[in-house]
C-alpha cells in the first residue's frame, strides 16, 4: 500500500470532528464560573452541541461545520452548569447564520460562520465580548492560548461535561503542523496542542473559541483523534476572516 493510501485512508477513517453533534476539553480543569464572559454554548432542543464566541452584542462566531438551521437553535450566555438552571443564563433566539462564502466541508478551510442573536444580549460582569485580532495578523509559534468547551473529557468517551473546561495548550509551528497532517493544513488554519499530548479540544468544543492573550485568535474545527501529541487540534484562523466578519455585520444589522 502506497504512502498516499495509507495516508488517506488514516484520514477518512481517523478524521474526528470536534463538533461531532453526539456531543471535550482533554486534560484540563474546570474554570471558574462565568469566568470567560465571552464563552456561549450553542443548543439544539435544549442541547448543547457546539460552542461559539461572543464578539458583539449582537453576533457570535462559531464554526461552519456547527451549523443547523436558525430557526432550531438557541444561544445560551452565561453558562456554566449544562445540567441546572443556576439563575444567570441568557438564552436567546437566533435570527440568521451566515457561514463563509468559500467554506470547503471537505477540508474544514474556512470553517467559520457568524450567527445572529434576535435581540443584542444583555452586557454585565458576566457577559461580555472577546477582543478579535488584527486582519491578517499571524500568532506565533509557542504562545500559550486557551481554549474552552463542555466537550467530552476523557478520549472516546461521548458524554459531555456538565460544566465549562479549559485548558492552555500552545500554537505549533505552521510548516510543522503541516507536515505532521500531510499537507492538509493551509494557511487558514491554526494547530495548537501539547508536545506531550494529553491536552485537546474535541467533540462538543467545535466552535468555541481559542483566546490568545485576550484575543479570539482561532475557532475549534477538526483533528486526527483527539489528545495525541503528533496530530494537534486544527482552529479556524480568525484573522484571516476579520474583513468578512466586519462586512457581515455592517451589512446586515
Amino acid at each position: 500500500m502506497s504512502k498516499f493510501v495509507q495516508t488517506t485512508t488514516l484520514l477518512l477513517f481517523m478524521l474526528i470532528l470536534r463538533g461531532s453533534f453526539e456531543v471535550r476539553i482533554i486534560g484540563g480543569h474546570e474554570v471558574t464560573p462565568y469566568s470567560l464572559e465571552y464563552q456561549v454554548s450553542i443548543q439544539f432542543k435544549e442541547r448543547h452541541y457546539c460552542g461559539g464566541t461572543l464578539i458583539r452584542a449582537q453576533w457570535v462566531v462559531s464554526a461552519a461545520h456547527c451549523w443547523r438551521p436558525s430557526s432550531v437553535i438557541q444561544v445560551v450566555l452565561a453558562e456554566h452548569d449544562l445540567t441546572v438552571n443556576e439563575g444567570y443564563e441568557q438564552v436567546y433566539n437566533v435570527s440568521n447564520v451566515f457561514i463563509y462564502t468559500f467554506y470547503n466541508p471537505k477540508t474544514f478551510n474556512g470553517d467559520i460562520m457568524l450567527i445572529k442573536l434576535s435581540v443584542p444580549a444583555q452586557l454585565n460582569a458576566l457577559v461580555q465580548p472577546v477582543a478579535l485580532p488584527e486582519f491578517l495578523s499571524s500568532i506565533p509559534a509557542q504562545t500559550i492560548c486557551t481554549v474552552s468547551g463542555w466537550g467530552v473529557t476523557l478520549i472516546y468517551s461521548y458524554t459531555l461535561s456538565p460544566v465549562l473546561r479549559a485548558v492552555d495548550i500552545s500554537v505549533i509551528a505552521q510548516n510543522t503542523c503541516s507536515y505532521q497532517y500531510y499537507g492538509k493544513i493551509t494557511n487558514n488554519m491554526i494547530c495548537a496542542g501539547s508536545p506531550a499530548g494529553g491536552k485537546d479540544s474535541c467533540q462538543g468544543d467545535s466552535g468555541g473559541p481559542l483566546v490568545c492573550n485576550g484575543v479570539l485568535e482561532g475557532i475549534v474545527s477538526w483533528g486526527i483523534s483527539c489528545a495525541n501529541p503528533i496530530y494537534p487540534g486544527v482552529y479556524t484562523k480568525v484573522a484571516n476572516y476579520v474583513n468578512w466578519v466586519e462586512w457581515i455585520i455592517n451589512n446586515n444589522s
